[in-house]
């Protein structure tokens, strides 16, 4: 059935060869950025630091906590954030020579655990920095994912993070490309479709699911509240 869904949610809104960055360093400082706030944000913080020319550890590393906090103050906790962006580069810079592949050396328990013993970095955000940035296989789910899959019956709505891991981890194959089209697809349907206040069943290429769970969903779930916007 995660099968079938996956390619109802490609074969609607098309590949979507996410995450939106042009380097590998990008991909990382955006995962840091975007929690708890929606991407056009953090697209905001990042053309601000590529202009003032701060993307890179050295210069995170050397720039002062206000400057940077206000270069990235459209990503919301722009003070905690930019306290995490300056950790996580000296980080890097001291123990990884400066390098992010030396720190995707290890394979994917190792490194998550490295990632997850980071202050700032937590399951989301080190799952989203192996899976595009060190380009490992391992499955990301969020509240877009809770939303969509608790409405077609396969999780309940208080799942942990780790049933939802195993929901996809223990039903499909390791396949890298997969797993990073299958979480960009979620984030899609719940962006576009499946929202959390007045979710757009009529435009939902998965209402076949949820009709089989016995109620059309929308008069149901309008009123569930998200930890992500949409």
């Amino acid at each position: 059935m995660l099968l079938e869904i996956y390619q109802r949610l490609l074969n609607s809104y098309g590949p979507r060869h996410w995450w939106p960055a042009e380097t590998i360093f990008e991909v990382v400082i955006g995962a840091i950025l975007t929690q708890n706030v929606a991407w056009k944000n953090v697209e905001t913080a990042i053309e601000n630091l590529k202009r003032e020319n701060r993307m890179s550890f050295e210069a995170l590393a050397s720039i002062s906590h206000q400057e940077l906090a206000d270069l990235i103050r459209s990503t919301r906790y722009y003070n905690q954030k930019a306290a995490r962006l300056q950790e996580f580069a000296r980080l890097i810079l001291v123990e990884y020579d400066g390098k992010l592949e030396n720190l995707f050396q290890p394979g994917v328990p190792e490194l998550r655990k490295r990632l997850l013993d980071i202050r700032g970095i937590g399951k989301e955000t080190a799952d989203s920095i192996i899976l595009y940035a060190a380009q490992k296989p391992i499955f990301v789910v969020d509240a877009y994912t809770r939303r969509t899959f608790s409405r077609i019956g396969l999780l309940p709505m208080d799942a942990t993070y780790e049933a939802m891991q195993d929901l996809f981890a223990n039903h499909l194959d390791e396949d890298l490309y997969m797993f990073q089209e299958y979480h960009a697809q979620i984030v899609g349907h719940g962006n576009r479709v499946c929202l959390a206040r007045r979710p757009r069943c009529f435009e939902c290429p998965l209402g076949e699911y949820c009709r089989k769970e016995g109620d059309l969903i929308g008069s149901l779930c309008c009123d569930e509240p998200s930890s992500l916007p949409d």
